[in-house]
């Protein structure tokens, strides 16, 4: 799709350009071509033209920005799944348990102060 997009935009720019090459020697072409007088007739039909393929071209790339960014997003979401399933090898599930239990044995102790001894009395 980018090299129908691509040759479209040369197109046009081609297409321009003889136009814009025709009615600057207009005096010496516009007569071998049968186009002694301008009309708005025929500008409006070359005007036309031009739009149409400058349409075109615009909906081509257009086409190829959206599969191109489709792509991207799969790649992105492929990705993510790599990433979690290699954080998943790094740290496995036995390693949360261990740090979990050690905040539940110090609360093991019911949160009971020993009494405080007094070792004046000795």
């Amino acid at each position: 799709m980018k090299s129908i997009s691509f040759y479209l935009t040369l197109a046009l720019l081609i297409y321009f350009l003889v136009f814009l090459l025709f009615f600057i020697f207009f005096d010496v072409l516009g007569s071998t071509f049968g186009m002694d007088p301008i009309t708005p007739e025929s500008m409006v039909k070359i005007m036309l033209v031009g739009l149409l393929i400058f349409f075109a071209s615009w909906a081509t790339s257009g086409i190829y920005r959206k599969g191109q960014a489709n792509e991207l997003q799969k790649l992105e979401q492929e990705l993510n799944g790599v990433k979690a399933k290699l954080y998943d090898l790094e740290h496995p599930k036995g390693t949360e348990s261990k740090s979990s239990s050690a905040p539940k044995s110090s609360e093991e102790g019911g949160g009971i102060l020993k009494p405080r001894q007094n070792f004046t009395n000795q």
